[in-house]
């Protein structure tokens, strides 16, 4: 049951395609669902590893990482991902920190003690920018950076989708779980989070039609069942909330010519509800953390 083990085998690399692993861990209790955690790992092609979204740190599992490769960046892809970089950090202290647009800026992560080196954008830095393609996804509070490995048609995400199989589930967490969206096969950004994007609407439509548009063979996402076959099919499926039936050609679903297709006050009522939300969020998580 994902409530109990997660997705085994855990802590432990399972390779999906040629230079892509994934390592599974324990889940977390967040907002009262137990959400199951993934890591995903790229050599880069000078033989360097990337951990996308890190999970706890567990020395066998540095020991296995460095027999692929030397362990070069450390990403912390979105606004809720970053828990757990200060113990990599430590034990890998060479290794590039790499973060979401303001991460750095945030209190808690000032006090955590967590170095942020660099950040990212829309735009991927030079050191891989001949194999990673990157769309930033932003809305109020909320940031994600998506990537995109070429080589194996691998398309990286954090929370844009989340994925839950409903039998792993106790009644309780399954119904909230339905309720947010976030159930397989169905699963999409969690309530919360889609009233977040949608008031940035028009910008975030855009980020989802480059997604869509890499056409890719795998989407790998950090919570529930990750997308290995079919996936371009289904990643359309899962950003349907944002695009339109004929998102494949790139037209949006209702979208004017407008900056936003929310008008101010609701937008701000959306903000706030969603904010909510993502404090509940964070506060689930930092919970999770001092427990483990």
């Amino acid at each position: 049951m994902a409530h109990e083990t997660g997705y085994p085998p855990l802590n432990t690399l399972k390779q999906v395609a040629d230079g892509v692993w994934i390592v599974d861990a324990a889940p977390i209790p967040a907002g009262g669902i137990p959400l199951p955690i993934r890591m995903t790992v790229l050599r880069l092609a000078g033989g360097e590893l990337l951990l996308h979204s890190p999970i706890p740190y567990n020395p066998s599992l540095q020991r296995g990482l460095e027999e692929l490769g030397r362990i070069g960046h450390l990403v912390a892809p979105s606004v809720g991902h970053w828990m757990f970089l200060r113990d990599w950090q430590a034990a890998c202290p060479n290794a590039i920190t790499w973060a979401v647009p303001g991460l750095e800026d945030r209190g808690q992560v000032r006090r955590s003690g967590v170095r942020i080196d660099a950040e990212l954008g829309n735009r991927p830095p030079r050191l891989w920018a001949d194999e990673i393609d990157q769309v930033l996804v932003a809305g109020p509070v909320f940031k994600e950076v998506c990537l995109f490995h070429r080589p194996s048609g691998t398309l990286l995400l954090t929370d844009l989708i989340i994925n839950l199989r409903a039998d792993d589930l106790s009644a309780v967490p399954r119904s909230l779980a339905r309720m947010l969206g976030i159930v397989s096969p169905d699963g999409k950004a969690p309530l919360y989070l889609r009233l977040l994007l949608r008031a940035n609407r028009s910008e975030v439509a855009r980020a989802a039609e480059r997604l869509v548009g890499f056409e890719p063979e795998r989407v790998i996402f950090t919570h529930g069942e990750w997308f290995d076959r079919d996936a371009a099919a289904k990643l359309r499926r899962s950003l349907s909330w944002l695009l339109g039936p004929d998102s494949g050609s790139g037209r949006l679903l209702s979208r004017p010519s407008g900056p936003s297709s929310v008008a101010p006050w609701p937008r701000a009522v959306l903000a706030g509800a969603a904010l909510v939300g993502v404090a509940a969020l964070v506060a689930w998580v930092r919970r999770g953390r001092r427990r483990s």
